[in-house]
C-alpha cells in the first residue's frame, strides 16, 4: 500500500515518477483564472483556513450541500471556524472527488501537513495552518509555487491599474466581454464612459467603444481573450442585419428581441471581435456547454457563481465549426482555445482542430478536472488531435490556494506518459520532452510571452 498523499501520488509507474522529476519544478503559466489583481499588488495576507478555503470556492459549497451542510454554514453567517469544521466533517465522504486531492495537496504544499482532514483532526489542522498564515502573502504563495504569469479575468470597463510584475510574477488583463455582447443598456453605458464616448446609439459606435477597451487592455499587456457562452454562435447575420436588431433592442421603445434574434446579434459581435483578436495577434479561449443557474431560488438568495451551474445535456458542435470556417474564411481567424463543460463534445472539438491548426482543445474543465477527467481528456486529445500540442493547466479559480492544481495534472500526466513508455509503445527518450512542453513551453510559445515583461 502506498504512503498517504506521498511522493508516489498518481504515480503508478518507474517511468511515471521519472517523467514527474523532469516536470515537477517548472514555472507555472496560469492563463486562465479569476484571482484579484488589486490583490495580488497590495500583497494581501490571509485571515484563517476557512477564509482561504471557503470564502468563494462554489466547489466546497456545491460537496458541502450535496453532503447535506445547512447554507448558514456554506454562504450563511456562520464564522469561518464553523464553516471550516462543516467542512471537516463531510471531507471524509469525498473519496476519489478531486475534492479530496485538493485539499489534501494544499494542506502538504502550503503548509507541511500530512495528515488527513477529519472531524477528529480538524482542530489540530486548524491550528497549525492558522499560525504559518500569520505570516503568509499572496507573494509567498506565487513564489513557492514558481507562478511566472498571471492572467486575470477582467470587464471591459475595467481600469487596469494594478497589472504588472510583482516579484517574479507578470500579472496581466484578460479581456472578457461576455456582459457588452447582449447589448444591454446598462452595459452599454458602462462601456461608453470607460471609452471616453459620448454615446453609443448605433452597432457602430458599439464596435467602436469595444476596440478602444480592447486597445487599453492591449497597452497594459492583455494577449488574450475569453467568452463564456450558454450557446454557441450561430452563422453570422451581417452587419446590416445586426443593425436593424440594435436599433430595435435600443430605441426608445425596447421593443425586446426574441431568443433568435438575441442570438444573431451577439453572434455577430463575438465575430466581428475575433477579427480584432486576430489583426493584434492575440489568443482567443472560448468556454461552452454550461447552463448556469438552475435552481432560480437560490440565484435570487445567494446570486451567480455559487455552485449552481450544470453542463448543457449536449454541445452542438457544428455551430462551431461553421463559425471557425467563416473567421478562417476571412482571415479572421486568431488562435482559439476551446472549453467543453460537456466532456461527451471534446472529441468532436479534438477533430475540429485538426481542421484548424491554430486551435487547440483546452484543459479538463471545470466538473473534468477530475482525476478520470483529465485522463479521458488527454487521452481524447492523444487519439483524435496530438497530445505534444497540449496547452497543459490553468487554475480557473479565485483562490491563491489553488496552485497545488497544476502538480496534481502533472502526475496524471505524467502517469498517462509513462504508462505508454512502459508498455513499450512510446519512446523512453521522448517523453520528457513531450510533458515538459505540455507543462510549460507550449502554452508560453503559444501566447507569445516568453522573455516579456509587462
Amino acid at each position: 500500500m502506498k504512503e498517504f498523499f506521498g511522493d508516489g501520488l498518481l504515480l503508478g509507474s518507474p517511468a511515471a515518477e521519472r517523467l514527474y522529476a523532469a516536470v515537477r519544478d517548472l514555472p507555472i503559466i496560469d492563463y486562465h483564472c479569476h484571482l484579484n489583481e488589486n490583490e495580488i499588488r497590495d500583497d494581501i495576507g490571509f485571515e484563517s483556513l476557512g477564509a482561504l478555503w471557503l470564502g468563494g470556492d462554489h466547489y466546497k459549497w456545491r460537496a458541502m450541500r450535496l453532503c447535506g451542510v445547512d447554507e448558514h454554514f456554506i454562504t450563511g453567517d456562520a464564522t469561518d471556524y464553523e464553516k471550516y469544521r462543516k467542512y471537516a466533517e463531510i471531507f471524509p465522504r469525498l473519496c476519489g472527488n478531486p475534492l479530496y486531492y485538493w485539499t489534501q495537496m494544499e494542506l502538504k504544499l502550503l503548509f507541511g501537513i500530512t495528515k488527513p482532514l477529519s472531524p477528529e483532526t480538524a482542530d489540530e489542522i486548524w491550528a497549525a495552518a492558522n499560525e504559518q498564515l500569520k505570516t503568509m502573502r499572496v507573494s509567498d504563495l506565487l513564489r513557492r509555487f514558481r507562478v511566472e504569469y498571471i492572467a486575470t479575468t477582467n470587464d471591459p470597463t475595467d481600469t487596469l491599474e494594478a497589472h504588472g510584475v510583482y516579484g517574479n510574477t507578470a500579472v496581466a488583463p484578460t479581456f472578457r466581454p461576455d456582459r457588452m455582447l447582449s447589448c444591454d443598456p446598462a452595459a452599454l453605458d458602462a462601456l461608453r464612459r470607460s471609452a471616453g464616448m459620448r454615446r453609443l446609439r448605433s452597432l457602430a459606435e458599439v464596435r467602436q467603444g469595444l476596440v478602444r477597451r480592447l486597445d487599453w487592455f492591449c497597452a497594459h499587456g492583455c494577449v488574450i481573450s475569453d467568452h463564456g457562452m450558454d450557446f454557441l454562435p450561430v452563422a453570422d447575420c451581417g452587419e446590416n442585419y445586426a443593425s436593424y436588431l440594435f436599433e430595435r433592442k435600443s430605441d426608445v421603445t425596447a421593443e425586446e428581441l426574441s431568443p433568435g434574434e438575441q442570438e444573431k446579434l451577439t453572434s455577430h459581435l463575438l465575430y466581428f471581435l475575433a477579427g480584432e483578436y486576430r489583426k493584434r495577434g492575440m489568443v482567443m479561449q472560448l468556454h461552452f456547454g454550461t447552463y448556469r443557474n438552475v435552481n432560480s431560488g437560490m440565484l435570487g438568495r445567494i446570486g451567480r457563481d455559487a455552485g449552481f451551474d450544470i453542463m448543457r445535456g449536449r454541445v452542438d458542435a457544428d455551430r462551431l465549426a461553421v463559425f471557425l470556417d467563416t473567421l478562417n474564411t476571412r482571415g479572421d481567424l486568431p488562435k482559439t482555445v476551446l472549453y467543453s463543460l460537456n466532456p461527451t463534445a471534446v472529441p468532436a472539438i479534438a477533430t475540429l482542430s485538426g481542421a484548424f491548426p491554430n486551435v487547440r482543445v483546452g484543459a479538463a474543465w471545470w466538473f473534468n478536472d477530475t482525476v478520470e477527467g483529465i485522463r479521458q481528456q488527454l487521452r481524447t486529445v492523444t487519439e483524435y488531435a496530438a497530445l505534444g500540442t497540449h496547452l497543459g493547466m490553468l487554475t480557473d479559480s479565485r483562490s491563491y490556494a489553488s496552485y497545488p492544481r497544476f502538480d496534481f495534472f502533472r502526475r496524471i500526466l505524467c502517469d498517462t506518459v509513462g504508462a505508454y513508455v512502459e508498455r513499450g509503445e512510446y519512446d523512453a527518450g521522448a517523453a520528457e520532452a513531450l510533458v515538459r512542453g505540455i507543462c510549460y513551453e507550449n502554452v508560453r510559445d503559444f501566447l507569445g510571452i516568453g522573455g516579456k515583461t509587462l
